[in-house]
């Protein structure tokens, strides 16, 4: 089996308190994957050191040879600046930056590409648009088509359908499939165990800690997610940084 990538007690954090202990496992090329665990569970955390915006406080990520542009993050909403004087077609055009470079120009091929994206998405008429006029679902199918100019090998999404549309969450999902068609590796950051139950076969359950990982249906038990709630809820976030596993039961 291929993987894309494998964590080897992997703690992470800031300012040296870690916020995700001693992660181990792998996740298979083409997987999908949905990441559950309760707020403050480490599940942004966690993606940001995949995305190589975070350094490990111990242990290693092995991303299986994958470059930074073999890899395509979406962060939540809530950390987009929608001030910023951008309109929607420059914006997702940034999608090819890791190709064409901060400053290189965009042809004629490029141009086709950000229009085919924009368009998968729905929002064909909206390029001259400045992005802080859009709503909730119209930023979001933004960022998503910005996604599809990456041409990612690796897609990590926090949180995508939060605070958007019924109508938007369900486009958007066909795109997840798509690329899980593709045999693209996508792992997907969740609240609604419903729908992850439903749609994703398989599943990381996260407390700062792994509480299970596998077949989604052996690890959203109601026994794991009171576990995982009760694990969060007793984390101590002054404590110091971990520099070992815990010993086995």
């Amino acid at each position: 089996m291929a993987l894309a990538l494998q964590f080897r007690d992997l703690t992470i954090g800031y300012d040296r308190h870690p916020a995700v202990h001693h992660l181990s496992g792998a996740v298979a090329s083409g997987a999908l994957v949905a990441v559950v665990g309760p707020n403050g569970a480490g599940k942004s955390t966690l993606f940001k050191a995949i995305a190589g915006l975070l350094r490990p406080l111990s242990g290693e990520i092995d991303r299986a040879g994958l470059r930074a542009q073999d890899i395509a993050y979406l962060p939540q909403a809530a950390e987009i600046d929608r001030s910023f004087p951008i309109n929607v077609y420059d914006m997702v055009a940034m999608g090819l930056w890791r190709r064409a470079g901060l400053f290189g120009g965009i042809d004629r091929e490029d141009r086709a590409g950000i229009e085919r994206a924009i368009a998968s998405v729905g929002l064909t008429g909206f390029e001259g648009r400045a992005i802080g006029t859009l709503s909730g679902g119209q930023m979001q199918r933004m960022l998503f088509a910005r996604l599809l100019l990456q041409d990612a090998r690796v897609i990590v999404l926090d949180e995508p359908f939060t605070a958007v549309d019924a109508k938007t969450s369900a486009d958007l999902f066909e795109l997840v499939r798509r690329w899980h068609n593709e045999q693209r590796t996508v792992l997907t950051a969740l609240h609604d165990i419903e729908f992850v139950l439903d749609n994703f076969p398989e599943t990381l359950l996260l407390a700062r800690e792994p509480v299970a990982w596998g077949e989604t249906k052996k690890v959203l038990t109601a026994e794991n997610l009171l576990l995982a709630r009760r694990m969060c809820e007793a984390f101590d976030e002054k404590a110091d940084e971990c520099t070992a596993p815990r010993p086995a039961a």
